[in-house]
This record gives C-alpha cells, structure tokens and sequence, in this order.
C-alpha cells in the first residue's frame, strides 16, 4: 500500500510540475496551429517594424519612407518621406523606434544615412495629424557606409539604445573615441546619461561589428550581429563590455582571443553560427496566444531566409534550442514585431515586391 500511495503523490507532483511550467518558463498549453497571412504586398526593401499602441504597424523603407498599416485591412498609409535620406548599399532609412508614452509625446526616433560624405544620424520626429514633422538631430555624423551601419534602435529605461557598425573600417570598434561598432546609449532628448561608462560619451558596449536586433527582455537587452565569414552571435549587452571585434569571433577560444578577452572584459556570446545566416530584427514573445513561441525570442533571417526561435531559459541566460520556420519559403527576412495579443508579423527584404506577413493562429 505504501508503495502504492508513492507512486501516486509522485504521479500528482508531476502533474502539477507540468501544469505550473518547465525549467523554460513556459506554460504547458498544446501548440497553435500556425496560419501565415500576407498582410502587405509591393513594399521596397522594408528595414523595421514597430506595433504601435493605435494598433497599425508603423515601418520603414529604405529609400526614405515612413507608413502606417492596418494589419486588419491591409490598408498602408503614408506618413512621410524623408527628403535627405541616401540609399547606399545596405544603408539608408533603418531603425525605429517610438516613445512609450506616444498618446503624451508622440515622438517617432529614426536613423539614417545621408549626404555626400556617407554619415548616419538619429532625429526625432513628433507625430502630429498623420504627418511627421519638427525633427530635431539627437546624434550625428556617425560613421557610415555601403555595409556595416547597424542602426536598430530600442528604448528601455526611458534611455535611447543605438546599434553602430564598423562602417567597413575596423580600426573603429576599440576606438572609445570612435561611435562607431558600438551600442549607444543616449537620452531621449539627445543629451548624454550621467551613468554611462565614460563621462559625456554616449558609449555603453564597444567591440561590435554590425549589430541589426535589439530585443528588451526583462532587465535584459539582447542583440544580433553578424560575423565575418563565420560566427553570427547572440549577445546579452552589459554595461561597458567589450565583444570583442576585430579581434574576437565568437567565443574566446583561441590562444590570441584568449588573452585578448581577459585583459579586455570581453562578453562571449550565448550561440554563434558558422556558416553564417546574416541575423537581423529580434523580438521577445511571452504569450499564451501561441504557446510554443512562449519566452523565446524571435529572429529574422537574411541568408538563411527563415524566422528562427531561440527558445530561453527560466531566467533568461541561456538559449535552450533553436527551431526553424518559413526556411526559404519568403526569401530574406529582415524584422519581426509582435501584437499586444501576441500575432508575429515579420518582413521581407528581397528588394522587389517586399511583403509583411502576420502568424496566426
């Protein structure tokens, strides 16, 4: 009998164990049945995408132009076309990002290339009937190029986080006087936090060759950015770390990388890929609505042309697996943003014809 009533607690406590949740933080919900939707059709080279709170997916494109779509009717509006913006190689019109409090400062923060002289700038934009207008310049003459720029944008904190490539010159990443292959950090007006690394500097991590996701997660800020020939990362961005670039690729598990990384406080990555994929937009789901993307987060694939999830831990430390989705399916993808009830939409970046596509379910 003893025995018996063993096996049973032990059998309950399992249920309960499966019910509350795995080590992965998730809920134990079947699957949704994933359904694809293309929302938008006949879009050029689209670079972000951010779920406002008027419930339309605000998005740019790379030659200069800002919309608005209605993910209901598939219905883009116009908001504004940027007059300065060059389109160069890969850069051009990229980040964006919109204040938290938008109903109480409908400000809109983009980065962009421009001029003769190839530079990068962050300006903010305030939002007024259904136009963009007043831009203010927050930081300029950021290095830039035909490759390499970066340039994805994140508030957290009420603090402005800015992603920097090398801009093609590695002499810059270890460069403190460089912002170039940085992330930065600066306020929402432009000036610098009194509690970044070094005074007056809006450096916050250094080391980084082109970084194109950010992604909150918690008190955690999560980045993608893509390697040389080999070793795409995952990163965790901590305050005043190094990551290593031109030096290190990857890990730290060479001779030379090595002491590199102790002399240099140097972040290694939580996953790398080799052969590359060339990862871009990065989004954290934490929804029931589709269970199995549950605290994970997402990722837009250009080479590899998929969506991939990167499933975390309970604490959010680690990457536990990765799955693929849409592999080859859309081409090139580019972004992703998520829905207050928890639709993924993402975008694609073929050049021609480029679509933001919704998941259901």
């Amino acid at each position: 009998m003893r025995s018996i009533l063993l096996c049973i607690f032990i059998l309950v406590i399992g249920m309960n164990c499966k019910k509350n949740g795995g080590d992965d933080g998730s809920t134990d919900l079947p699957d949704a049945e994933l359904k694809t939707r293309v929302v938008a059709t006949g879009l050029n080279l689209p670079w972000e995408l951010v779920y406002g709170p008027d419930n339309h997916i605000w998005f740019t494109e790379k030659a200069g132009k800002i919309s608005r779509l209605n993910p209901t009717t598939g219905q883009v509006t116009p908001v504004i076309t940027i007059a300065d913006v060059r389109s160069n190689g890969e850069g051009g019109l990229l980040g964006m990002a919109l204040h938290p409090d938008f109903s109480t400062n409908p400000y809109v923060y983009v980065v962009y290339g421009y001029g003769s002289t190839y530079r990068s700038k962050v300006v903010r934009y305030t939002y007024n009937s259904g136009t963009l207008s007043s831009p203010q310049i927050l930081l300029d003459q950021i290095p830039g190029a035909s490759i390499h720029n970066g340039s994805r944008l994140l508030i957290s904190g009420g603090k402005l986080f800015i992603t920097t490539g090398d801009a093609s010159n590695t002499s810059t990443p270890q460069n403190t006087n460089s912002i170039a292959g940085k992330v930065l950090r600066i306020n929402l007006d432009g000036s610098i936090p009194a509690d970044n690394p070094i005074p007056n500097n809006p450096l916050w991590t250094l080391g980084h060759r082109n970084a194109q996701g950010l992604a909150q997660v918690g008190n955690k800020i999560f980045s993608s950015e893509h390697g040389p020939d080999s070793d795409d990362e995952i990163n965790i961005i901590e305050k005043g770390r190094n990551y290593g670039w031109p030096t290190v690729r990857g890990f730290c598990n060479e001779s030379a990388e090595q002491s590199f990384c102790s002399a240099n406080n140097v972040a290694q990555p939580l996953i790398n890929w080799t052969p590359t994929i060339a990862p871009s937009g990065l989004t954290y789901y934490n929804s029931d609505y589709l269970p199995q993307f549950k605290n994970s987060l997402l990722l837009a694939v250009l080479k590899g042309s998929k969506l991939m999830q990167l499933k975390l831990d309970g604490d959010q430390s680690k990457i536990l697996e990765t799955t693929d989705f849409y592999e080859g399916t859309y081409g090139r993808l580019r972004a992703v943003t998520t829905s207050p009830e928890g639709k993924v939409y993402f975008c694609t970046s073929n050049g021609s014809d480029d679509k933001i596509i919704e998941i259901a379910k």
